[in-house]
């Protein structure tokens, strides 16, 4: 049985599952491919998923959703709310002339079923469930017979506060109502990260709270810390107190209703919140926590198709590869003068040593927000004029982090802890002082370890640039034009090469040096060497 699975609205994708394999063959996110940010499922990835199919699919599955993301707002399928039996449609519809099961459940059961079908733990193996996002800030427990039970809520809109926050600097108004800003999350923990919660002002510590105590998202009054800017320091602390006081404020109703040691699976936005990740890590609360990748509402597409399969076929577990987005179009041939060379490991690691900046891309892209090595834009690790040079080209603020990718059997070399870290999801402390391009300001470094067995070209690469400088470690950021998902085609990449400055980049297994002038013909004059 094939199930194909939409998640509509923001964050929009499209999946598929074989149940007999209990596999994710894809997921296409509507973002990726250039898409504008938390793009909806588009015809581009209908029909790209649809080439996997030689028939039509068993079974259709659509996540529930309100289509204004507002609770009174007319409902897509079986809407947002709800975790029984009651909040699933189930029947059968016309699809291309042809009767298939239609299986419907609601946004919040998504986000649970996804975590759920992604970690690691075997199907009948009890575990509570974290959901927080723009909307939902609840725990839940899943039993061995597949049951979800609501333990309780903790706050209504914790991601939309965290986010909403970042729009108080630079805003001239009193009222905070505008919730369209959709990269302002990543922005918050941006700003939370260089900031201390202890240095907060008293009269921003008093905004914190009327955020965490309000029910709604407007704010009546004037707010002390509008119109500063994000990159002062009063508004970095007063991000970092929001941040502490929500994750505070989950850590204790944890701690008082979470007491039978059951691992902790999280989903949601908050999900990506590494700083809330690490903390969750060291609360002692739970033996083992588990994040996937695409844990933000890009994975609810995922969630919905394991709700169907366990309606279906009685599993819920499923086997994933974080690289099952949409594969790579070298359309070199659509762009005039384009010559490029054989990949030659050794001579990408001398570029990169010699502080060039590359662009890699092959494969199939990543599912969820992080790159993992395949459209990634590399550089070396070492000098922080090089973590300057990366954030002005990613157009953000120069002394923003930038993670590093490390060999899995180095990991320990340069950074704390033992377990490998493949998802870029937790953060480490940095014990290598040589790495000052990927060294935050608290020491700490959002790694990703990479093991042979995982991505091979990748392993290859950090091998050859060890060779060279003794460190298997490097800078790496999203291949991406700012506000849209990963670059997918060669055309956008030597496009974004050339606009950017990027010194080459990597399209599948060929490597083009970056055009510093094109002549009169448009064809570049340099010769790669």
């Amino acid at each position: 049985m094939r199930i194909l699975s939409f998640k509509s609205g923001r964050g929009g994708a499209l999946s598929a599952i074989d149940t007999s394999l209990q596999t994710l063959l894809f997921s296409y996110e509507g973002e990726k491919d250039s898409f504008p940010r938390n793009s909806s499922a588009t015809v581009d990835s209908f029909i790209d998923g649809a080439l996997w199919f030689d028939d039509l699919p068993d079974v259709l599955a659509l996540t529930g959703n309100s289509r204004n993301e507002l609770e009174h707002s007319s409902l897509t399928g079986a809407g947002c709310f709800g975790v029984g039996p009651e909040a699933q449609i189930i029947g059968k519809r016309t699809f291309f002339g042809r009767n298939v099961h239609f299986f419907s459940s609601t946004h919040e059961r998504a986000h649970i079923w996804s975590a759920y079908g992604m970690s690691p733990f075997p199907q009948g193996a009890p575990c509570y469930v974290l959901v927080w996002d723009d909307v939902f800030g609840d725990f839940y427990e899943v039993n061995e017979c597949l049951e979800i039970s609501h333990i309780g809520h903790v706050m209504d809109n914790p991601c939309q506060k965290f986010s909403l926050a970042y729009r108080f600097a630079n805003k001239a108004t009193d009222r905070l109502i505008d919730l369209t800003g959709r990269d302002d999350f990543g922005k918050m923990m941006g700003s939370a990260s260089f900031g201390d919660s202890s240095r907060c002002d008293p009269m921003a510590a008093s905004v914190v709270e009327q955020i965490l105590a309000s029910d709604s998202l407007a704010l009546a009054e004037v707010s002390p810390v509008l119109g500063i800017s994000v990159e002062s320091s009063r508004f970095r602390d007063f991000a970092a107190r929001l941040s502490d006081s929500i994750f505070s404020t989950f850590e204790a109703f944890a701690r008082r209703k979470m007491k039978k040691g059951y691992p902790l699976l999280i989903s949601g936005e908050g999900a990506l919140n590494c700083y809330w990740t690490t903390r969750w890590s060291n609360s002692g609360i739970f033996p083992y926590l588990h994040v996937s990748p695409s844990a933000n509402d890009v994975g609810c597409a995922i969630g919905t198709a394991v709700d169907a399969m366990r309606h279906f076929a009685g599993v819920a577990k499923l086997n994933w590869s974080v690289y099952s987005g949409q594969p790579y179009q070298d359309d070199c041939d659509s762009v005039p003068g384009l010559i490029g060379e054989e990949l030659n490991y050794a001579a990408i690691a001398a570029r990169l040593e010699a502080g060039q900046v590359i662009g890699w891309a092959n494969g199939n892209c990543e599912i969820g927000r992080r790159a993992l090595g395949n459209r990634s834009i590399l550089a070396t690790p070492f000098d922080q004029e090089i973590r300057r040079k990366l954030n002005r080209i990613k157009e953000r603020p120069e002394d923003c982090p930038v993670a590093p990718i490390c060999l899995e059997e180095d990991a320990h070399l340069h950074f704390d802890g033992n377990s490998p870290s493949p998802y870029m999801l937790r953060l480490h402390k940095v014990i290598d002082d040589r790495l000052g391009a990927v060294t935050h300001v608290d020491k700490s470094a959002r790694i990703q370890t990479v093991s042979r067995e995982q991505h091979p070209m990748l392993h290859t690469l950090l091998k050859a640039f060890k060779q060279r400088t003794g460190v298997g470690v490097l800078c790496n950021t999203s291949l991406n034009f700012k506000g849209a998902g990963f670059i997918n085609k060669t055309s956008d990449l030597n496009h974004f090469a050339q606009r950017k400055g990027l010194d080459g980049f990597v399209a599948g297994i060929r490597f083009y040096q970056t055009c510093p002038s094109p002549n009169a013909l448009g064809i570049c004059t340099a010769e790669a060497d």
